[in-house]
């Protein structure tokens, strides 16, 4: 008699061949996540988001608006004065271009120390308020006025700016908020030319009156960076400085030039 086959729990062969070491593998992967984790948020973003190192140094290129103080004399009267009760001149007017350089060196996660050239420059138009020429026609001149800071200051930034993944990249804060103060000199310009009046002989006579100094100057100020990626940032600053200098020899009679004012400017740093 024919034997008859019998049912087993075995499957066809070959039903799991394969499986063992798919398992396996999946296991294995599950494993590795924590440690890919790293690699694979950096291969989520673009080369430019990150360095591949904590940047050390920063240098930013910033233009803006700056607008002088020009404030009035201590009992006696300033050559601001002067100018504004002569001259069809404001204090608004001497508002002008403002630009600035800067480079800042990383000293710990959230200071800087910050070297700064800036150079503000402001022209004006005027004429005599109550005075006309012999033919009624305005007696005008034109007044500029111009300062450059170099100043060394501390500039403290609220958050950190960036955060380091494992050991592969450094990856910045999209924006962050800074404050500071600076000390330095300050080298100014002040000139006056075209026609004036002489009060002593009422004649109208053309000349050019100038004086320039230097004198310590110091900066408060405050800013924010917003990065672009992991090299580049736009920036922008606000700061105010006080200071004062004498007159030259053209000037005489008036109390020291003051020549604090406000600066508000924005641009483009790197980093590196």
């Amino acid at each position: 008699m024919d034997r008859k086959p019998e049912r087993t729990t075995s499957q066809r062969p070959g039903k799991w061949i394969g499986t063992g070491p798919l398992f396996a593998g999946i296991v294995g992967l599950a494993a590795a996540l924590p440690g890919l984790s790293d690699g694979a948020k950096l291969a989520a973003q673009s080369d430019s988001d990150f360095l591949f190192s904590t940047p050390q140094a920063s240098l930013a290129f910033r233009v803006g608006y700056s607008l002088p103080r020009a404030g009035e004399g201590k009992g006696t009267q300033s050559l601001w004065d002067l100018t504004r009760e002569q001259l069809t001149i404001n204090t608004a007017d001497f508002g002008g271009v403002s630009l600035s350089g800067e480079l800042g060196i990383r000293t710990t996660e959230r200071l800087d120390v910050a070297v700064t050239l800036g150079y503000t420059l402001a022209e004006t138009t005027s004429e005599f308020r109550d005075w006309v020429d012999e033919n009624d026609f305005p007696i005008e001149q034109v007044t500029e006025f111009s300062t450059l800071p170099l100043t060394l200051g501390i500039k403290a930034y609220l958050l950190k700016r960036g955060r380091s993944v494992g050991r592969f990249a450094w990856i910045p804060r999209t924006w962050n908020p800074y404050a500071g103060i600076a000390g330095g000199l300050v080298w100014y310009r002040f000139e006056q030319f075209g026609d004036f009046v002489d009060f002593d002989t009422w004649d109208i006579f053309t000349d050019n009156f100038r004086s320039k100094g230097r004198a310590p100057t110091l900066h408060l100020l405050g800013g924010v960076d917003m990065s672009l990626n992991g090299r580049f940032m736009l920036t922008g600053e606000a700061r105010y400085g006080f200071a004062s200098a004498p007159l030259d020899a053209d000037f005489v009679g008036f109390p020291d030039l003051d020549l604090a004012g406000f600066q508000a400017t924005a641009g483009i740093a790197v980093r590196f």
